[in-house]
């Protein structure tokens, strides 16, 4: 295919080239491995987002028994690079409006939508087994490849219990359009609104999940403040939310969730040569850290963390 250039791509087995014929711009997503979810699922939640009136690439053309699909080009501004351009004072500006957009996406009711090969994809639900076995990518990962003088096995074990037991601390139901890497690196600045991308592993789950992606991000680093105050924000605009078990599972999934990043990063560093990533898990112990510090449900895994990694 002509006029194609390679672009900058994530951690996902996808590769991205930009087309240009004449004036006109577009993407191109090449996916050999698991294409089925990132070519044909990642179309059919844009469709959902798009038909919501939330900005997501749109499809101009598929190919998908070579292994692509053109869509939408949003340009190369995303939130994150807007941000690290900012003053302090206008930081919270752009995550109110973040925060209202991540609303009209909890708004979504649609779970079900034709994909461009006719068939019908039901969005599936973010079930406890998916949340313990991404926790797990802690001990599978990071933990294997850690030269503690340790018995992996024995903390494996009691690793295990501990998260079962936090996952059976969450009150809220799965209930909400949780798009799983709502955070300022996949959103993009077009035409001075907000569009979603990477929006693949969507799952009906926890309302706590995005909020929780977004406040403690470990690509961007924000205040102990600031992440109060755009928690402070985002419970404004809700009616009928417990605050304390809203509060209480945005914690927990918070450090569910960074666990799984630390695992996630030395699987890319050590499967896939993507080293990069490595130097964002010392910020996301620092996350991690700050967040079992702050609730007693964390008392266990507190003690068995200090006990193991006594520097992190």
């Amino acid at each position: 295919m002509k006029n194609l250039k390679k672009i900058k791509g994530d951690a996902s087995f996808r590769n991205f080239f930009r087309k240009k014929e004449d004036q006109f711009s577009s993407i191109i997503v090449y996916a050999k491995k698991e294409k089925f979810q990132n070519l044909l699922v990642y179309d059919a939640i844009n469709k959902i987002l798009n038909n919501q009136k939330i900005l997501a690439p749109r499809l101009y053309s598929e190919n998908y028994s070579e292994n692509y699909i053109e869509i939408q080009d949003f340009g190369n501004q995303t939130i994150f690079d807007v941000l690290k351009k900012k003053k302090k004072k206008d930081t919270f500006i752009l995550f109110k409006k973040i925060i209202k957009l991540l609303h009209q996406i909890q708004s979504i009711k649609v779970k079900k939508i034709k994909n461009f090969k006719n068939k019908d994809y039901k969005i599936p639900l973010y079930h406890k087994k998916i949340l313990m076995k991404e926790a797990n990518l802690f001990c599978d990962w990071y933990l294997k490849k850690s030269y503690l003088n340790i018995s992996k096995e024995k903390f494996s074990k009691d690793f295990k219990k501990i998260i079962k037991n936090l996952l059976s601390n969450l009150t809220l139901k799965n209930n909400v359009f949780v798009h799983r890497d709502f955070h300022v690196s996949n959103l993009m600045l077009v035409n001075n609104r907000i569009g979603v991308i990477d929006s693949q592993d969507a799952l009906i789950g926890n309302k706590a999940y995005d909020l929780a992606s977004l406040i403690d991000d470990v690509r961007f680093k924000t205040s102990k403040s600031l992440k109060r105050k755009i928690f402070d924000f985002y419970l404004k605009k809700q009616s009928k939310l417990q605050v304390s078990k809203f509060k209480n599972d945005f914690e927990i999934i918070s450090v569910l969730r960074n666990l799984k990043i630390i695992g996630i990063f030395t699987r890319l560093a050590l499967r896939d040569r993507k080293k990069k990533y490595l130097k964002l898990i010392p910020y996301t112990w620092k996350l991690i850290n700050m967040r079992i510090d702050e609730n007693k449900v964390f008392f266990d895994l507190k003690n068995l963390l200090n006990q193991n990694f006594k520097k992190r």
